[in-house]
């Protein structure tokens, strides 16, 4: 079979996740599949009647690697499976992410490379091992440089033993329901998939850079030019275009796009609801939870002014397990609302 880079990065690759049991897989997708399919009516009835948990916009938790693995109406202390995976708590050190390979590589796949849709950190870690080789220098050294031209000066690499100001302490809940540090791990094997630390400004600004560079070519700059975004329109563009056959645990109305969750501007009718174009992704690790979301404003042709123009919400939480696409999303909304009211 052939894995190219795209199959990698909309996680069509075939490559496993932490559950190495493929049975086990597919009935958790048959499971979250069964939870998004049309109530029956006489349910419909009970979330009129104000019995329902859920409004047709709030976000299904399913996993961890999106970090909604709690939904808002659970109780503290419920233990999720995705968590309970062995290779979530690994405390080997690994030099280089080449090196970190061996962790799967010998394992089959799970489907042919294209056919199906699965979220696969060990997927991104193939994808930086490509850029390592492509870059010709370390996968972090390359990242920290990017970081560095973004001004992003507060985003390190998770590493136990160096010393980083303001690092926060992580948190999980116990069997008994009671607050506990998060264990020890080391994320040397994951970089790519969830190995970095970061700050509530670091990740708008980098939100902000992804908005310039996806606006640029439509705005005119009174000055007549505007400096280039750090990637082109055209790239973004893709990046934030839905991929087939690719789905979003965390969204009901997304699909997953290249490295990101998008859902596409949307109104079947008349007086229907109407969706928004906005992207997305949620983070989850051993011990915290995060969500970047990027819900850019929808511009006229020619329109003048300068970008960025949206709203960008980022939430960082040092919790395992928390549900916070829907309150970025609710943010967001809010935000933009008050501004067209202006």
């Amino acid at each position: 079979v052939t894995i190219t880079t795209r199959l990698l990065v909309s996680h069509l690759s075939g490559i496993r996740h932490y559950e190495k049991d493929i049975a086990k897989v597919k009935e958790e997708k048959e499971k979250a599949n069964r939870a998004l399919k049309p109530a029956k009516p006489h349910q419909d009835k009970e979330q009129r009647e104000g019995k329902g948990t859920e409004k047709a916009d709030s976000a299904k938790p399913r996993k961890e690697h999106d970090g909604e693995t709690k939904s808002r109406n659970s109780k503290p202390g419920r233990r999720d499976k995705e968590f309970e995976q062995e290779e979530y708590y690994l405390k080997e050190k690994f030099e280089s992410v080449i090196e970190s390979l061996k962790i799967f590589k010998n394992d089959p796949l799970f489907f042919k490379p294209g056919s199906q849709f699965l979220y696969s950190t060990y997927g991104f870690t193939l994808l930086s091992a490509v850029v390592e080789r492509a870059a010709g220098q370390k996968f972090t050294d390359y990242m920290l440089k990017m970081f560095r031209d973004l001004d992003m000066l507060s985003t390190v690499l998770d590493d136990n033993e160096a010393m980083i100001y303001n690092r926060a302490r992580c948190y999980v809940y116990n069997k008994k329901g009671r607050l506990v540090n998060a264990p020890y791990v080391d994320n040397s094997y994951k970089w790519a998939g969830g190995g970095f630390l970061s700050s509530v400004g670091d990740l708008l600004k980098f939100g902000n850079a992804l908005l310039y560079s996806y606006q640029a070519g439509q705005f005119k700059s009174s000055a007549g030019k505007l400096l280039p975004g750090y990637l082109k329109p055209g790239t973004v563009s893709m990046m934030w275009t839905p991929v087939p056959k690719t789905e979003v645990s965390w969204d009901r109305d997304g699909k997953y796009a290249m490295a990101w969750a998008v859902v596409e501007k949307q109104q079947q009718c008349g007086c229907c609801r109407r969706q928004r174009h906005y992207a997305s992704h949620t983070g989850g690790a051993v011990g915290a939870s995060s969500v970047l979301l990027i819900l850019p404003e929808e511009l006229r042709p020619g329109a003048g002014g300068a970008p960025p123009r949206g709203v960008i919400v980022t939430i960082v939480c040092n919790m395992q397990s928390v549900s916070l696409s829907s309150t970025a999303l609710k943010i967001a909304r809010e935000f933009d609302r008050e501004k067209r009211a202006q």
